[in-house]
């Protein structure tokens, strides 16, 4: 049989055992206590093209890498190019509240994504990306005498696990040689699971279990579109938005709550609440926009902005996804500030293989779509990143790097420090083409 055809096998194996992966027991796509809140960590969307160069993308349009950001930007390639790119991230996080200081590392499947023509300057992509996910584990010991006294000791345990993912198919087309625009269907669906367990170290006490099951499903669109103004001397300007629309999230929201002792499981409360249109739990829309400029394919510079309304979500209310505890959580506006650039040295250098490589840096600032206690949570960082040509065509192997903060040590809340590293496989080859013989 072709390479082809066990690319395609390769594809659909991939589509499946993506949320498999990220869903096994113990198995985190994110760890951080800000995870607890809400729907967890939203996952910054986009190839190791987009997270090299601060997470920017919405003015994109290259024919050697898969654009996700922006569903316009699909069209522009090269005539019957088929594209796939997969990639994974390695994350390193130091945490400090206080005086407390722990650490964490996670490793993840990020995304899978395939793009093939339809006909003339339209084009087609589908694949499966995270959306958001939720890691934790805080442990506690009662440390009162009066009360271990007379109860021995205890532990509160409080730990989730769980990923959202996205689904998606789009395509787009371009008109005038400068005007394109496109559009994605995206599948919402995944679980979250969010328990808390008290134990007794004297058997004569009953352990507590008790819980959330979040099954989350729904089915948004997203918009885009962008404007490619030539400048002269293969010089462009490019104007480019996108527009998620918000969605209802449906499922079930699963509440337990059982008394354990060595030998018996009581269940105390066990209910299971049907989400539908009429319970206002939301996943927010999302507008972004974005402008670059670009000398041909040997360099590009390019700065979005992007704000998402979460104030009517639901998240802060609705049973499950609202936190009740020491701190005070409310669903607020998200902001992200995102900047980045590339430069190719010489791409057809036959010499050098360094300069056939692209290099890329950037930086972003992010408001998160909630407050802790009326304080918001602000994250900033920087990238870095290259990509070094395979083989033939546009194949490559990207590199990044990625270091950040989140949080602060203000109001008793948790500083996060990161170093993140990401490997993205970019493929690329010529379909549809008739063989010649001579």
């Amino acid at each position: 049989m072709s390479d082809r055809f066990y690319l395609l096998v390769s594809v659909l194996v991939a589509l499946v055992c993506i949320p498999a992966a990220g869903q096994s027991g113990g198995a985190y796509g994110a760890y951080s206590p800000y995870s607890v809140f809400g729907i967890g960590d939203l996952s910054r969307e986009g190839t190791a093209y987009n997270k090299s160069m601060g997470g920017v993308g919405i003015a994109s349009n290259s024919r050697r890498f898969i654009n996700v950001m922006n569903p316009a930007s699909v069209s522009v390639r090269d005539s019957s190019s088929f594209m796939a790119d997969f990639g994974f991230v390695q994350k390193n996080t130091v945490f400090r509240q206080n005086n407390l200081r722990s650490g964490n590392n996670t490793f993840n499947m990020y995304d899978f994504v395939i793009s093939f023509p339809i006909y003339r300057s339209s084009a087609l992509m589908l694949g499966i990306t995270p959306f958001s996910d939720i890691g934790y584990d805080i442990k506690l010991k009662q440390t009162d005498p009066d009360v271990i006294g007379n109860t021995g000791n205890i532990t509160d345990n409080t730990y989730g696990e769980g990923s959202v993912y996205q689904m998606f198919i789009g395509g787009g087309a371009t008109f005038w040689k400068r005007f394109s625009v496109g559009a994605q269907a995206i599948y919402y669906f995944g679980n979250l699971d969010k328990v808390y367990n008290r134990n007794f170290s004297d058997a004569s006490f009953s352990s507590l279990n008790s819980g959330y099951s979040l099954l989350v499903r729904g089915f948004t669109g997203k918009f885009g579109l962008q404007y490619q103004q030539p400048l002269g001397n293969d010089l462009y300007m490019v104007f480019g938005a996108t527009y998620r629309l918000q969605t209802n999230i449906k499922g079930h929201t699963i509440y337990y709550k059982n008394k354990n002792t060595s030998e018996i499981v009581d269940t105390l409360v066990y209910r299971d609440m049907v989400n539908g249109k009429d319970n206002k739990l939301r996943i927010a829309g999302e507008l972004g926009v974005g402008i670059s400029i670009k000398q041909g394919e040997r360099w590009s510079a390019e700065f979005n902005y992007m704000v998402s309304d979460w104030r009517n979500s639901g998240m802060d209310k609705y049973e499950g996804y609202g936190v009740s505890g020491a701190s005070v959580f409310s669903a607020s506006v998200s902001h992200s500030f995102r900047a980045g650039f590339e430069i190719v040295p010489n791409r057809n250098d036959i010499r050098y293989y360094l300069r056939r490589c692209a290099y890329r840096a950037g930086a972003f600032y992010e408001q998160a779509y909630y407050k802790i206690d009326g304080n918001r949570v602000d994250s900033f960082g920087v990238t870095l990143g290259v990509t070094l040509p395979v083989f033939r065509l546009y194949n490559g192997l990207t590199i990044g790097v990625e270091a950040g903060q989140r949080g602060s040590l203000r109001t008793n809340m948790t500083r996060e420090r990161y170093v993140s590293f990401v490997v993205g496989f970019n493929i690329f080859d010529i379909w549809f083409q008739k063989t010649q013989y001579h």
